[in-house]
């Protein structure tokens, strides 16, 4: 027999805790491998958390509404479940010959009891207080917390949301969704500004960015977490590297003659539609691997040489927002997996249904602005990569080309 440590796993870049919102399984229970062990939450997510390996529950060392460091124990597994039998057979130890003694005298003291005090009388709770008392000790984890605050939501209209979680806890669904059904300007925002921002921040600190000012006839529309989210970072990242932009024209002619003359085999014998997005990937994964010094991070003034190239891919959202899926070890997949799985991450994506592991650990990033009709562009590095590729629409331009049999010519190429 054996045992080992379940630990608090890594939740995301930057993350350091976690709070467990609940155990789903108990002591003494077996637990297969990858099989849910407990529910956490952190500031950027909620999600389930598996066990390492198979194995029976000996201890959980922390309690549900913990915090928990990331990579802190949090519950000893046994491989044999005798060992779980006999320690619950065994009976509680007594205290030492000297602590009894201690025990025993701190009994014998008197005890001097206070005057009692007459209690005033207490008018009876109206309904709705006893109501709200029900939500009162309800656990609200830190990323619904986080959007609360970001959205303006005080303490007891959040505890007066209906959840669909564990004992009517309020998930990132049901706050998104009580969201979506206010139609109305949060009353927590100030046309003369409140709201933190890096432009906000700048103006208090006394910087020449002019505060903008509501005129009578305009409309007031507060930005959605995600959209603050993505604001911030690209001026915390302008901040942390310095961008160089370059810029040139790539001759894909052959490429859209190839694709037009096999995307129908994609899609009718393989089950996959084609588009360029994998293509690109394809070429900035070997790109990367005969370029490793690009596939780095920078931490201070240490460089950290990737071993994996893990390429994030921007994919746009309904609602005008980002989120960027990453494909893991893109160099060590053909075409076949990586048409598959761009067209799974982007589906997924605008459906809300990505994982945290699904949307961490980029090494380098590609853009698609040519989706918008853009020929280039000049997008923000993804912290912390140290490099981002945008590529821009498809177009014919003339160009001038070199032929075996007439030398130089102008012809229309696809750029």
């Amino acid at each position: 027999m054996a045992l080992f440590e379940i630990l608090m796993p890594q939740m995301g870049e930057s993350v350091m805790e976690a709070t467990i919102i609940s155990w789903l399984k108990k002591v003494g229970e077996k637990v297969e491998a990858e099989e849910p062990l407990l529910e956490v939450a952190t500031d950027k997510v909620d999600t389930e958390v598996p066990a390492i390996k198979e194995g029976f529950i000996k201890e959980l060392l922390a309690k549900e509404g913990d915090v928990v460091q990331i990579g802190s124990p949090i519950a000893i597994f046994s491989t044999d479940a005798t060992e779980i039998e006999i320690a619950e057979r065994q009976p509680k130890s007594t205290p030492a010959p000297k602590e009894m003694a201690e025990i025993q005298a701190e009994e014998k003291k008197p005890v001097i009891k206070a005057p009692a005090k007459t209690a005033a009388p207490q008018p009876e709770p109206e309904v709705a207080q006893v109501a709200s008392a029900v939500y009162i000790d309800r656990f609200i984890s830190p990323l619904v917390k986080n959007i609360a605050k970001e959205e303006h939501i005080t303490e007891d209209e959040l505890q007066s949301i209906e959840g669909t979680g564990k004992d009517g806890r309020v998930t990132k669904n049901d706050i998104i969704n009580y969201l979506k059904k206010q139609k109305h300007t949060r009353s927590g925002y100030k046309s003369n500004g409140c709201v933190t921002s890096p432009i906000r921040s700048a103006v208090e600190k006394g910087t020449s960015i002019p505060a903008p000012i509501a005129g009578e006839d305009d409309e007031v529309i507060e930005m959605d977490r995600v959209r603050r989210i993505i604001a911030d970072r690209m001026v915390e990242s302008r901040n942390v590297s310095a961008h160089v932009h370059s810029f040139i024209d790539a001759d894909v002619t052959e490429i859209v003659k190839w694709r037009s003359r096999v995307k129908e085999h994609f899609l009718k014998d393989l089950g996959v539609k084609l588009t360029f997005t994998p293509i690109f990937i394809e070429a900035l994964a070997k790109a990367l691997k005969d370029y490793p010094m690009m596939n780095i991070s920078v931490d201070g003034y240490k460089i950290i040489k990737r071993k994996h190239i893990n390429i994030g891919i921007a994919v746009a959202l309904p609602e005008g927002n980002l989120i960027v899926p990453v494909i893991k070890d893109a160099d060590q997949l053909n075409l076949v997996s990586l048409a598959k799985m761009v067209n799974d991450y982007a589906t997924r994506a605008r459906t809300n249904q990505l994982s945290i592991e699904e949307i961490t650990g980029s090494t380098y990033t590609l853009t698609n602005v040519g989706s918008f009709g853009s020929t280039m562009g000049t997008p923000i590095i993804l912290q912390p990569n140290v490099g981002i590729l945008a590529i821009g629409a498809i177009e014919k331009k003339p160009s001038v080309i070199q032929t075996r049999e007439y030398g130089d010519v102008m012809a229309i190429r696809k750029k």
